[in-house]
């Protein structure tokens, strides 16, 4: 029944092609009878005529989550301003899928304080969330007592992997990498080797690979610390959480202390109610300090999206001292992260140059989707036809038409921070990525 009248409303919109009633009709069809990568043409077509088409945006990304195409999906949810509870929980889903921990657990934790009767037990399940907003385990107590590889590695990369990013590696490296390959050198100028460097720039363009190539650069530990880490595995007990996370890196010295989505943690005590967050933050002032330890030989890396939310304490002399813009991948890094990406992947001739020109202000993140789009199309072509079918130029072309680039509603935000808040010069470096004078 359904596939007729799916049948009869594509004839009428053969007819009527501009009708985006109908084929939003048409489409929801299709995702009732599970036809997802259908509905997903459909939803894209009335994107094409109607941009910013707030029914077709989660349609669509509905239709990618339901093909595991989590990394596409997010990047359509982060478009989206504001979306229903439901819709919510999907992008939820797809961070957690996509590793985006820290993101997942803020994002469901937000959720569920404004309607608790969101909660979804698979999610419980894994993020560990109990309904008081934290979880832990018996087995889990002495994690960071023990040094535990889950919270430790040594990466295998160093800055020769990172494409591009040349501005952001040298300032890396004269802050944090010279002191720690010429310590006499330094120390005969004052300057031991320690330290804060905080990365700030749109979501998806490389701030967490490029802290894990400088720890491979000089051979050191490497401990990713995110939100949920400090907050959710010690119940009531958030600053020693953050003091155990410090001493693990004082007791594997040289070691690059990296944490992501800074802005959490660190947001201006002003503009806090929770007298628990400001206790969190003072402690990790004073271990920023090092007022009790010595922090010589931790290197501490942090990220964020948001700089403008980052109380200013952080940003005195000895702290984040150092503030770098990570921006979008130029068009020759694009090139060397689309060539990255295809590596070990069916191809035909692909001209890597005329996608990266095609595919200005796209993230790391952006290209990712871009590749996934593709391989997933030829995969359907490959198991259509019997044989493989190697991914050409044109595919990912087409790939990068029906996308948008994800860093353009951050540098809508972060433009008016440039323009109107930004007495102290911080920002300059967003107006020059975006050629405006003041």
């Amino acid at each position: 029944m359904s596939e007729s009248l799916i049948q009869n409303l594509l004839d009428a919109l053969s007819h009527s092609p501009d009708n985006i009633p109908l084929r939003l009709q048409v489409a929801d069809l299709m995702v009732a009878d599970k036809m997802f990568a259908e509905a997903a043409e459909q939803y894209q077509l009335v994107l094409d005529k109607s941009y910013g088409n707030n029914k077709a945006q989660l349609g669509l990304a509905r239709c990618y989550f339901a093909q595991e195409k989590y990394s596409t999906a997010i990047i359509i949810y982060e478009q989206i301003g504001h979306m229903p509870a439901d819709d919510t929980l999907v992008y939820i889903k797809c961070l957690i899928r996509e590793n985006s921990i820290t993101q997942a657990v803020n994002e469901y934790q937000k959720l569920i304080a404004l309607n608790p009767g969101m909660r979804d037990e698979e999610i419980d399940s894994y993020l560990r969330v109990s309904s008081a907003g934290t979880s832990v385990s018996e087995e889990e107590e002495d994690i960071f007592n023990t040094d535990e590889a889950y919270f430790m590695e040594k990466p295998a990369l160093g800055f020769s992997d990172v494409g591009g990013m040349q501005r952001v590696k040298d300032e890396i490296s004269l802050k944090i990498i010279q002191p720690m390959k010429n310590p006499e050198l330094f120390k005969a100028f004052g300057k031991k080797a320690g330290g804060g460097i905080l990365m700030y720039g749109p979501p998806g363009c490389g701030k967490t690979f490029i802290a894990k190539a400088t720890a491979g650069e000089i051979n050191a530990k490497f401990i990713n610390i995110g939100l949920h880490d400090i907050l959710d595995m010690w119940i009531g007990n958030s600053e020693k959480n953050l003091h155990e996370i410090f001493e693990m890196a004082r007791r594997n010295k040289p070691c690059v202390l990296f944490f992501d989505e800074v802005d959490a943690m660190g947001a201006s005590r002003n503009d806090l109610k929770q007298s628990a967050m400001r206790h969190v933050i003072n402690q990790f002032l004073a271990e920023l300090d090092g007022v009790e330890t010595d922090n010589e030989g931790v290197l501490i890396l942090a990220a964020t999206n948001a700089p403008w939310s980052v109380d200013p304490a952080f940003r005195r002399p000895g702290r984040f001292d150092r503030i770098i813009f990570v921006e979008p991948p130029d068009e020759s890094a694009r090139k060397d992260i689309i060539l990255s990406q295809l590596k070990d992947r069916p191809t035909g001739d692909i001209d890597a140059g005329k996608v990266a020109a095609a595919s200005p202000g796209f993230s790391g993140a952006d290209i990712k989707a871009v590749i996934d789009m593709a391989v997933e199309d030829k995969l359907t072509e490959s198991l259509s036809k019997g044989v493989i079918q190697p991914i050409q130029t044109k595919d990912l072309l087409k790939a990068v038409k029906q996308l948008r680039p994800s860093t353009a509603e951050w540098f809508s935000s972060a433009r008016n921070y440039a323009l109107y808040a930004n007495e102290s010069g911080l920002y300059d470096d967003i107006l020059k990525y975006l050629k405006i004078r003041k």
